[in-house]
């Protein structure tokens, strides 16, 4: 398994990774004061191009209203081509695959962003944050909007030269909120029943596959990031995610992310269901799409175990904003640095968050 993961890889469409790791998409907070890319986020993903197969980048905005922190990315128009070209550029020159993360935050946008902010989501219920504000319900008209802002995104990503885009359909964001019983309370084509909850991730899927095929090559990346399960009451199920996990594997997609806390993850929600979540979702795959696995993988036997689960991809988190050269080191047998400094090349604003989030110290890492 350790060969392997330093053997390209083919996704089913046929873009090479040159090997089996990608960077994790994480949030920076660092871009330009207009959401453009700025200098030290470039320098960012150009470092770590050097050394993963793929780059996914950090959740992108793809309407005004889709923006859920300060300072992050935007690809909401044609204004932002060139910066978003210059942000593949960064990637591509190094060797790796240059995936974009396409977000909206829907109701766990943070509230005061910018003067008269549209907080929307499937139904008006507030999320379970203290930050959080109530979002306004969106009409059904607006819900097509929102697809067509995704469309739009893809489009732009495949003219700016990203190999492919990852659907944000995790961590309680607005693609999530249309598929959770908890925040979807519509009695319309878009919620009640479990099939009418699917109807959002969908038919979003089956949209930008069509803007694939109208504007990219057959080899261009089509991913899916998912949370297996939410702890609210009612909230999505595993069984649920089987569900939607199936419908996914018969659309002509590339991969599915999973976004867990640990990669071998057992249910969060039912301490009597004992099945480990990547084995459930495998059985269910079949080998149909690619899988990516994340959450707690940092050594190189965490990356082999992953494999042998039944991974064909792990994605690395925060021990890779630690460490630029963690494939390198991995290669020569060499543990993670777990310094997180200047040496990090990280762009300013996330390193001073960085030292500033508690429980880092905890998991082994030295705040310089």
């Amino acid at each position: 398994m350790k060969k392997q993961l330093f053997k390209p890889y083919t996704f089913p469409h046929g873009a090479t990774m040159k090997n089996h790791f990608a960077l994790a998409p994480m949030t920076t907070y660092s871009s330009n004061q207009d959401l453009t890319l700025s200098t030290e986020e470039e320098v960012y993903y150009n470092s770590r191009a050097k050394e993963f197969g793929m780059i996914i980048t950090a959740a992108t905005a793809v309407s005004k209203n889709a923006q859920a922190f300060e300072h992050q990315i935007s690809i909401r128009d044609e204004r932002y081509l060139d910066s978003m070209t210059r942000l593949a550029n960064s990637i591509k020159q190094e060797g790796a695959l240059a995936v974009i993360q396409l977000h909206h935050g829907g109701r766990m946008n943070k509230p005061g962003l910018y003067p008269n902010q549209d907080i929307v989501s499937a139904s008006a219920i507030k999320a379970d944050r203290e930050y959080a504000a109530t979002p306004r319900k969106l009409k059904i008209s607006e819900v097509h909007d929102v697809i067509d802002e995704f469309v739009n995104a893809t489009i732009l990503a495949i003219k700016a030269g990203f190999d492919g885009i990852e659907l944000h359909g995790a961590n309680t964001y607005l693609i999530q909120q249309f598929f959770s019983p908890h925040s979807n309370r519509r009695d319309d084509e878009f919620g009640g029943s479990l099939q009418r909850r699917l109807t959002f991730p969908l038919r979003l899927v089956d949209r930008v596959i069509e803007a694939k095929q109208n504007y990219g090559k057959p080899e261009f990346i089509i991913g899916y990031r998912l949370s297996p399960e939410e702890r609210e009451d009612p909230g999505i199920t595993l069984d649920d995610t089987l569900r939607l996990v199936d419908e996914l594997c018969h659309k002509d997609i590339d991969y599915i992310h999973l976004s867990q806390g640990y990669y071998k993850n057992t249910s969060i929600r039912d301490q009597a269901d004992k099945r480990v979540i990547v084995d459930a979702i495998q059985n269910v795959v079949q080998g149909r799409v690619s899988l990516i696995g994340a959450g707690g993988i940092n050594t190189m036997d965490n990356a082999e175990d992953a494999l042998i689960h039944g991974y064909d991809l792990v994605a690395l988190g925060t021990v890779a904003l630690a460490d630029p050269y963690i494939i390198t080191h991995f290669e020569q047998g060499k543990e993670a640095c777990k310094i997180i400094g200047e040496e990090s090349i990280l762009p300013s604003p996330l390193l001073h968050r960085l030292r500033s989030w508690k429980g880092l110290e905890q998991k082994g890492y030295i705040i310089k």
